[in-house]
């Protein structure tokens, strides 16, 4: 007989071996195993955000008889207090709406656009080869305003002061710090807190604020407070503006106040891709969305009756589909007022085809080349609402690298985004850096519908994660028989290292990570197969869902690997 140190020793190997197949939550009695938790199913609203606080207020909203719109914007403009690290006014904003009264989806470009007077030549002369992470010059026309303000002014219900109240008051009152959000904003003042006003806004106490600790930015709240009072136009035309183009002057940088003035957004077609009864909808460039279509047309080339989840010939199939999608995305996806992107042919059946022949079963490929024929790291916040009349609002908005440029206007309590990274200063390119002109954007939401009828609003944040991590999401749900939550709680699958809008090729195949749950010899299986395989924590994206079934019930999902919840009513 074991002595009981060793009985004890065993027991640890059993269960370390159990984890590395599912996420230790086997004493579920219903549901999958690894399930975090069950889906959140209700009738007359629902709200799954990042942080339970704004889903709190989105359903609040929903219950004063606000729509589907007016609680994205509240939960939107909460998420920019509680969870500075993923999003703020000073970021961009896309959105795709399923409009119960048309019958149709709607979509928002509310992106920004680079400064007038920075131009490549001036870039060149600084001796850039890329535009920095931080400082003034990533610096891009902030969008989410002008994009709530859109989004109200189609399918809004309540006055806007009524939606932004109680983001103002959490801001005035304080609220306490959860405990991602509080690490992510402490890894991001490392680099942030040389910047001019960042630590009198955002570490008062000489400090971040640690997980529980009450917060406070009452320059938020009045910032907030103009807007509500005073519309769109304080923020682009009034006094909000003539402070941010202020600040950026005497940070010699070069967004004016005439950049914002400007500034506008687009409702743009989304577009669609249809696997098995279903239809994934992304919006165009100058977002990747469309990545997600190309990876779902050209895994259908494919016979995968028998895949399953942790099979090799999946996940194999899955990155060499990614890799190739990527080559595109590196080389045609930008502005499409500068250059035309082929989005049609790139989503086509007859495009898929030809592309998937390139896929050696056995082999990873080092690199692809794109096809004569046709012509990474990033922080988020991803929400869905639903209302009780149908209507349903898939909603992403970031500043893109964590916080952001740095750039801290004064008194106004947020930063400006440095999605201006993002272009290239390679000569001739799709993305090459041009005034006026929108970046290259990892941010985008998505949609699902069956039989032409609202089926899933849904997104996954993180950078170049967002793609894979949609096509996974659907996968999961409609290939593997994941419901809702489950699909989320999936481990999931990150490639890394392909050719980027920047500039980089990819040359050596890159990397793919795996989370825990995928078994030893598929791993072994993939690294014949010639795959590197590296471990990563916390690139893996967060997952928020609201489903609605063909009775009207909604259900809701909330990324396990965040802070989020979701709610309904």
């Amino acid at each position: 007989m074991l002595s009981l140190p060793n009985q004890l020793t065993k027991l640890f190997i059993i269960l370390a071996s159990w984890s590395s197949t599912m996420a230790l939550a086997f004493d579920r009695i219903t549901g999958s195993p690894f399930a975090s938790r069950s889906e959140v199913i209700a009738t007359q609203g629902m709200a799954a955000t990042s942080q339970p606080i704004a889903s709190q207020v989105a359903i609040d909203i929903l219950k004063k008889g606000g729509s589907a719109v007016d609680a994205a914007i509240a939960a939107n403009a909460v998420l920019a207090l509680v969870e500075p690290t993923g999003c703020g006014l000073g970021g961009d904003l896309y959105a795709i709406v399923w409009d119960q009264k048309s019958r149709k989806l709607h979509g928002l470009n509310a992106s920004g656009r680079s400064p007038k007077s920075l131009t490549l030549t001036e870039l060149k002369k600084q001796g850039l080869t890329k535009i920095p992470s931080f400082g003034p010059l990533p610096v891009s026309v902030p969008g989410a305003v002008d994009g709530w303000f859109e989004l109200h002014k189609k399918f809004g219900r309540l006055p806007m002061k009524d939606v932004l109240a109680p983001a103002i008051d959490y801001a005035r009152q304080g609220f306490p710090v959860s405990e991602l959000i509080a690490y992510y904003w402490e890894r991001n003042a490392r680099y942030l807190k040389p910047y001019p006003n960042f630590k009198e806004t955002f570490m008062p106490e000489g400090r971040t604020p640690r997980k529980g600790e009450i917060f406070k930015n009452p320059d938020l709240a009045k910032t907030l407070d103009l807007i509500a009072k005073k519309g769109r136009d304080e923020f682009y035309k009034g006094g909000i503006a003539k402070i941010i183009a202020r600040y950026m002057k005497e940070q010699d940088g070069y967004l004016s106040y005439d950049d914002l003035a400007n500034h506008s957004s687009d409702w743009v077609e989304p577009v669609s891709v249809e696997y098995r009864g279903f239809r994934l909808w992304e919006l165009p460039p100058n977002g990747q969305g469309i990545a997600a279509l190309q990876i779902l047309q050209i895994l259908k080339q494919f016979d995968s009756k028998d895949w399953s989840l942790d099979d090799p010939n999946y996940i194999h199939t899955f990155v060499e589909a990614k890799k190739l999608a990527f080559e595109d995305r590196a080389r045609y996806y930008a502005d499409l007022d500068f250059y035309k992107t082929p989005v049609k042919t790139l989503i086509s059946e007859s495009y898929a085809k030809r592309r998937a022949k390139l896929i050696d079963p056995n082999r990873a490929a080092k690199s692809f080349k794109p096809d004569p024929k046709v012509l990474e790291e990033g922080d988020t916040i991803y929400l869905s609402t639903a209302d009780r009349d149908g209507n349903m609002v898939s909603l992403i908005q970031s500043n893109y690298r964590g916080m952001g440029s740095g750039m801290t206007p004064t008194g106004l309590g947020f930063i400006l985004q440095d999605r201006g990274e993002l272009f290239s200063l390679n000569e001739g390119e799709a993305n090459t850096y041009a005034p006026g002109k929108r970046p290259f954007h990892t941010i985008i939401p998505a949609f699902i519908t069956k039989n032409n009828k609202p089926f899933m609003a849904y997104g996954v944040m993180g950078g170049a994660t967002q793609p894979q991590a949609h096509v996974q999401i659907m996968m999961n749900m409609i290939h593997f028989g994941a419901n809702l939550q489950e699909a989320g709680d999936f481990p999931r699958i990150l490639h890394r290292g392909s050719s980027q809008p920047t500039g980089e090729r990819m040359d050596d195949g890159g990397v793919v990570s795996l989370e825990s749950g995928f078994s030893a010899e598929t791993r072994r299986e993939l690294s014949k197969r010639g795959h590197q395989l590296q471990w990563n924590v916390g690139s893996f994206g967060g997952y928020q869902a609201i489903m609605r079934d063909d009775n009207g019930v909604y259900y809701g999902a909330s990324e396990s690997r965040k802070d989020g919840a979701a709610i309904g009513y």
